[in-house]
């Protein structure tokens, strides 16, 4: 049964907004998170990619470099932020008010 002998597994970075790297592995039961980051060869294609201060998780949730896979998992690259999510609204909110807009909804009658 080849479900057993193999996982499928997908490894995700987006380097800047908009564009994604995506690669599919087939990795042997017991794989890590860092085993299919270093089969995908993420790092090389990625060079500014530090494992010591970027998170990495899976599908959506902080995982550990050591935390072994299950078929089916996707592993994602974190970019850094470069802005607080909170003062990206704040300056979102003035640079809105300046211009008149009030809101991004439908406007009444």
């Amino acid at each position: 049964m080849a479900s057993a002998e193999w996982l499928r597994v997908e490894v995700a970075y987006s380097p800047r907004p908009g564009e994604v790297d995506l690669c599919e592995l087939r990795l042997a039961p017991g794989a890590t998170v860092l085993h299919a980051l270093r089969e995908s060869r993420l790092l090389e294609r990625h060079p500014q990619i530090d494992l010591a201060t970027q998170r990495v998780g899976v599908w959506g949730k902080a995982r550990e470099l050591s935390e072994p896979l299950r078929d089916g998992d996707r592993v994602e690259v974190y970019r850094p932020l470069l802005v607080d999510p909170k003062e990206a609204r704040r300056q979102r909110y003035k640079r809105q008010s300046k211009s008149g807009k009030k809101g991004s909804g439908p406007s009444g009658p």
